[in-house]
């Protein structure tokens, strides 16, 4: 979410992430309410209440994105692979019945389920 809401001022096209004029940055982040934005589920999951998730989406804007993070995160986007560990990424190869992202050199590891089944 971080991310997304600070790319057009990274990308210089704002001076501030709520100049960019199709962003829901500032709605959130002063936490005023715009009848055409429909807050998205990952924005209701910052908190229980509408002050919880006001307080909890201003504090991910503290700090910057580390520079290892953005290069991971800028990586995934360009090569489609899920952005997490190993476990992660299997479980959503798993679930999409394909390779994500670019494939794994070497043979398909079997799904975990399959080894606890005993298949």
């Amino acid at each position: 979410m971080r991310y997304i809401e600070l790319n057009p001022e990274r990308e210089d096209m704002v001076e501030l992430p709520g100049h960019y004029r199709w962003s829901s940055f500032l709605p959130q982040y002063l936490c005023r309410q715009i009848n055409f934005i429909k807050p998205h589920q990952i924005y209701r999951a910052l908190g229980r209440n509408k002050r919880e998730r006001y307080d909890a989406y201003q504090k991910l804007f503290e700090g910057h994105i580390d520079k290892e993070d953005m290069k991971r995160i800028r990586e995934s986007w360009q090569t489609g692979t899920p952005l997490g560990n190993d476990l992660f990424r299997d479980k959503v190869e798993e679930q999409l019945l394909c390779t994500a992202g670019i494939a794994r050199c070497g043979r398909r590891i079997k799904s975990r389920s399959r080894y606890k089944k005993g298949l």
